[in-house]
C-alpha cells in the first residue's frame, strides 16, 4: 500500500491510517463527555421571572411545609401544559429553600439527555466529587448517576434539587437519574402527566390563573399600560396563561416609539385575520433571550408534538391539528367516534393519538358528562397557524363531517324534541371562524359548515334564546357571503333565521328589512313558488300582522304559503300545518267558522300526534280564535291544559309558555275569574322582564295588561283586550 497518510480530524471525528493491517476497537458512551457544564447549579436558569408570583397559594403552602419539615426521601413532580408557569413556582420555591430554609439549592436543566448529564455531574461536583471521579464519569467508566447521587447523599447540608423540563421521563429513566436522598427533596417540572413514568413522587397539576391574578400578572409587568379591569380583558382573551401574559406584558412595557394601552392591545389581539395574535404575543420575548423555543406561544407546544412523532405518533399532530378545528371549550368526545375522522386519520389509531396529547398536557380530560377533553384557546390558535396550507381544507372538511353527525337536524319543524346542543354551540361557532380564516377552504366545504350553522341557530331559537341566535345567524352571514355569494340556499335560510331572531327580540324595522330582501332575493334565484320563498313570507307575516299593524298584508302572505304547501307537500305535512295555524291566529274573530280549528287540530293529531309542540300551537290558537268568537267558557279548559304542556315541554319561562299563560290570564279575566287572571298576569309580567329585558316590547306590552287588570280587580272597567 502506498500513498500519503495525511488526513486531519475535527472536533469528534477520527481518521485513522495505516501502511498495513489495523485492528481498531471502540468504546462508545452516551453523551459527550466533554459536554460544557452549566454555568451554574445554584441559581435557577428560567428566561423571564415573574415580578410576583400570583397565586399558587395552596401549592406553594404544601412545597415550603415540606421544606420546613425537614422533607426528604421525597420527589414532587410539577407537571401541566407548556407556558403554565410550572418553573416559575420552582423557582420560587428554590428561592424560598436557599435564602430561609438554609438548604443548597440546586438547578438543572432536562430539556434534553446532554444537558441533563451535564447538569447532574455538575451538581456531584458541587457536592465535593473530584475531578477523577467526574472524569471517569464523563468516559463511561464510572456510572455517572451512582456519582451524583453518592454525593447527593453524603451532602453535609440539606439540599433541594429542581430538575426542570423534564418532557422526556425516558431521559430519567433509563439513566436512573431520579432517586430519594435522606438529604434532600427533588422537585421536577414536566409536561409529561402519566402518573407511570413518576412511581413513588407526589404529583401537583399546574394550571392556568383565575382571573384576578391573571390581570394582576399584566399589571405586574406593564402597570402603566392601563386598569385592572383591561387587563382582566387581555387576560381572557389568552385564557390566563402565564407565558401568554408575560409575552403581552413584556411588549406592553418595552414599546418606545409608540406605546400602546391595554385597550389598544386587546383590540389588536381581536383583528381576526387582519393581525396574528401569536405573532403579536412572541413580539412580546425578552430582547437578547435568543427567542428560546420554550418562551415563544408560536413554538413552546411544538417540542410536545416533535417528541410525540419521535415517539412514533406523528397522528398526535393530526389530531391536534384537527382540534384547532374547533373551541377551547370542553369538546365531547362522542364526536371524535364519527367515521368523518378516517378521512385525515386512521381510526384505530385515535385512541392512541388522544392518549399521547393527553400523557403531554396537549389537552386533558374535564369531569363530568358528557365525557369532555378541554385544550387552551393559544395552543389551539398557535397549532391552527403553523398547518400546512394543503391540510386546512381537509380538516375544516372532516370537523364539519364529524359536528353533522352529532348535530342533529332540527331544521325540521316537526323534530318531536331538541337534544341539548348546548356542548356542541362554541365549537360550531370555532368552526365558522376557522373556515374563514383559512382561505384554502373552498366553496363545498363553506357550505358544509354553514349547515352545521345553521342547525345551532334553530335550536337556539327554538330554545327561546334569540340573542344567541341572533348573533350566530349574523356571524354566520357576514363570514360566509364572501366566499358563496348572499343568494347561496345555505346563507338564504340563516338570513330567513336573522330576520326571525329580530323580531324576537323586539328590532321590528331591522325583521321587516331582513325578510323583505331575503324574500326578494328567494323569488329572483328560486321563483315565486319555492320552498325557499314561502319560508321568507311566512318568517314576514308576523312581523306585518303583530308589530307593524298590516294585518291585510300578513294575511294575504300566509294564504299564499297555506297554498303553496297544501299543493306541495300536502295539506297534512308538519309543514302546512305549521303554516295553517299561523293563519287561523291571523283569522281569528266572530265571522271564522269554528270547524276550522277543529279540522286544523284533528289533522295535527293525526299527523304528528296529540301533545306535539305543532300540536299545541294550533290547540293555542284554537282557543285564542274561540276567545275572539266570545266563546270563553269552551276555551277556558283548552289553554289551561295548553299552559301545563308546554311548560312541561319547555319549560315556565321559555317564550311559548308565556304566550300561553298571557292568553289564559286574558280568558280569566274576561269569565270574572280576576284574582287568578292577575296572578297569571304577574307571572307573565315578572318571566318577561327577565328573560327578554324589561324594555322589550312584549313586556312593556305586559305590564300594562297588567295593569289593567289590577285595575279590573278594584272594580274599575278593563279596557278593550287585543290579542
Amino acid at each position: 500500500m502506498s500513498g500519503s497518510t495525511e488526513g486531519r480530524a475535527e472536533g469528534n471525528g477520527r481518521v485513522y491510517q495505516a501502511t498495513g493491517d489495523q485492528y481498531i476497537t471502540e468504546h462508545h458512551h452516551h453523551g459527550d463527555p466533554r459536554a460544557a457544564a452549566p454555568d451554574s447549579v445554584r441559581r435557577p436558569a428560567v428566561g423571564r421571572p415573574p415580578v410576583v408570583l400570583r397565586d399558587r397559594s395552596e401549592l406553594m403552602a404544601r412545597l415550603r411545609t415540606s421544606l420546613e419539615d425537614g422533607g426528604a426521601d421525597q420527589i414532587y413532580v410539577l407537571h401541566g401544559l407548556g407556558g403554565c408557569g410550572k418553573t416559575a413556582v420552582a423557582s420560587e420555591i428554590f428561592r424560598t429553600a436557599t435564602a430561609d430554609g438554609g438548604r443548597a439549592g440546586l438547578w438543572v436543566n432536562a430539556s434534553d439527555l446532554t444537558s441533563l448529564r451535564a447538569g447532574m455531574l455538575a451538581v456531584a461536583a458541587d457536592r465535593g466529587a473530584g475531578e477523577g471521579e467526574l472524569a471517569a464519569a464523563r468516559s463511561g467508566l464510572r456510572a455517572a448517576a451512582d456519582l451524583v447521587w453518592d454525593r447527593l447523599d453524603r451532602s453535609d447540608q440539606p439540599w433541594l434539587l429542581v430538575i426542570d423540563n423534564a418532557d422526556d421521563p425516558a431521559v430519567l429513566r433509563d439513566g436512573n437519574w431520579l432517586r430519594t436522598s435522606p438529604r434532600g427533596t427533588t422537585l421536577v417540572t414536566t409536561r409529561q402527566v402519566a402518573a407511570h413514568w413518576w412511581p413513588g413522587a407526589e404529583l401537583h397539576h399546574v394550571g392556568v390563573l383565575p382571573r384576578e391574578d391573571a390581570a394582576r400578572v399584566l399589571c405586574d409587568l406593564a402597570p402603566e399600560s392601563g386598569t385592572v379591569e383591561e387587563a382582566a380583558e387581555i387576560a381572557d382573551r389568552l385564557g390566563r396563561l402565564p407565558l401568554a401574559l408575560t409575552l403581552a406584558g413584556g411588549y406592553l412595557a418595552h414599546q418606545v416609539i409608540s406605546p400602546w394601552s391595554m385597550a389598544e392591545y386587546g383590540r389588536a389581539l381581536d383583528r381576526g385575520p387582519e393581525a396574528d395574535a401569536i405573532e403579536l404575543l412572541d413580539q412580546g420575548a425578552e430582547y437578547g433571550s435568543g427567542h428560546d423555543s420554550r418562551h415563544l406561544a408560536s413554538s413552546t407546544w411544538e417540542l410536545s408534538l416533535a417528541a410525540l412523532r419521535a415517539q412514533g405518533l406523528p397522528e398526535a399532530t393530526t389530531l391536534i391539528q384537527l382540534l384547532a378545528c374547533w373551541s377551547h371549550d370542553p369538546l365531547p368526545l362522542p364526536l371524535l367516534t364519527g367515521t368523518g375522522i378516517g378521512a385525515v386519520l386512521p381510526r384505530a389509531r385515535v385512541e392512541m393519538a388522544l392518549r399521547g396529547l393527553l400523557d403531554h398536557s396537549l389537552t386533558r380530560l374535564v369531569p363530568g358528562s358528557p365525557r369532555c377533553v378541554r385544550t387552551h384557546g393559544v395552543l389551539l390558535d398557535s397549532i391552527a397557524r403553523s398547518v400546512p396550507a394543503d391540510r386546512r381544507a381537509p380538516l375544516v372538511a372532516a370537523a364539519a363531517e364529524l359536528l353533522g353527525a352529532v348535530l342533529p337536524d332540527v331544521t325540521r319543524p316537526w323534530t318531536r324534541e331538541d337534544p341539548p346542543l348546548a356542548p356542541f354551540a362554541p365549537h360550531t361557532r370555532a368552526l365558522l371562524r376557522r373556515a374563514t380564516q383559512w382561505t384554502e377552504v373552498g366553496p363545498a366545504t363553506m357550505a358544509r359548515v354553514l349547515d352545521c350553522a345553521l342547525r345551532l341557530v334553530v335550536a337556539l331559537h327554538r330554545a327561546g334564546d334569540y340573542a344567541s341566535a341572533l348573533s350566530v345567524a349574523q356571524d354566520a352571514v357576514e363570514r360566509g357571503t364572501g366566499l358563496l355569494g348572499a343568494n347561496h340556499p345555505a346563507l338564504i335560510a340563516i338570513r330567513q333565521r336573522v330576520g326571525r331572531a329580530l323580531y324576537r327580540i323586539g328590532r321590528y324595522e331591522e325583521a321587516e328589512a331582513a325578510h323583505r330582501l331575503a324574500l326578494a332575493d328567494c323569488t329572483a334565484t328560486f321563483g315565486a313558488d319555492a320552498v325557499e320563498t314561502l319560508e321568507s313570507c311566512m318568517g314576514l307575516s308576523p312581523v306585518l300582522f303583530w308589530a307593524l299593524d298590516r294585518k291585510d298584508e300578513a294575511v294575504s302572505l300566509m294564504r299564499r304559503v297555506v297554498e303553496g304547501r297544501t299543493a306541495e307537500p300536502g295539506a297534512a305535512h308538519p309543514s302546512t300545518l305549521i303554516a295553517r295555524t299561523y293563519l287561523l291566529e291571523f283569522t281569528a274573530g266572530p265571522e271564522l267558522d269554528p270547524s276550522a280549528g277543529t279540522e286544523l287540530l284533528a289533522d295535527c293529531r293525526s299527523a304528528v300526534g296529540p301533545g306535539h309542540p305543532i300540536t299545541l300551537a294550533a290547540e293555542l290558537n284554537h282557543g285564542f280564535t274561540l276567545i275572539a268568537a266570545g266563546h270563553q267558557s269552551r276555551a277556558l279548559p283548552l289553554v289551561r291544559d295548553v299552559v301545563t304542556a308546554f311548560e312541561h315541554a319547555c319549560g315556565p319561562d321559555h317564550p311559548k309558555t308565556l304566550a300561553a299563560r298571557s292568553l289564559l290570564s286574558r280568558v280569566l279575566d274576561e269569565v270574572g275569574l280576576l284574582e287568578e287572571a292577575v296572578a297569571q298576569a304577574e307571572l307573565v309580567t315578572d318571566a318577561r322582564a327577565r328573560v327578554l329585558g324589561p324594555e322589550h316590547p312584549w313586556t312593556l306590552w305586559s305590564l300594562e295588561r297588567l295593569a289593567a287588570r289590577r285595575r279590573a280587580l278594584v272594580g274599575r272597567a278593563d279596557p278593550d283586550d287585543s290579542p
